[in-house]
């Protein structure tokens, strides 16, 4: 008698016979999942975000979990280290976010600023190259 569980494989017919080895007797075949991944910690970025992108602790807060996530890893925990390193990848991202947009946009105000300025530097220089007549003045 097999007592193997599970007994049936819900994905096959149950209609169907099970396979049979060369002696005759029947054999369990078991499907495996592929094996996932091993969660990441985004140590090495949480370290670089801690140093050079540390605006409002964002880099600490990414470093913390990073460690975190190691931790758990190591413990052998794979679904709170994989949630651990997501809440580091997401803090390394707003750090990144938060540290590099806004001198970018201070850089694009600074350009167009010139530019605008540069063009009405050409129209009023244009009334101080005016030459006027004496005939104007009668």
């Amino acid at each position: 008698m097999d007592t193997a569980y599970p007994r049936e494989d819900p994905r096959e017919d149950p209609r169907a016979p099970a396979p049979r080895k060369a002696d005759g007797a029947a054999h369990t075949v078991l499907a495996l999942a592929a094996p996932r991944p091993p969660p990441r910690d985004h140590l090495v970025w949480s370290v670089f975000s801690a140093l050079y992108l540390n605006l409002c602790c964002l880099g600490f807060l990414a470093l913390a979990y990073s460690v975190k996530a190691r931790d758990q890893k190591v413990a052998g925990d794979l679904e709170a280290a994989r949630r651990l390193g997501s809440r580091a990848k997401c803090y390394n991202i707003l750090a990144a976010m938060w540290t590099l947009v806004p001198p970018l946009l201070l850089l694009a105000l600074v350009v167009t600023g010139a530019l605008h300025l540069s063009r009405l530097a050409k129209g009023s220089a244009a009334f101080f190259t005016t030459r006027f007549d004496d005939a104007d003045y009668d």
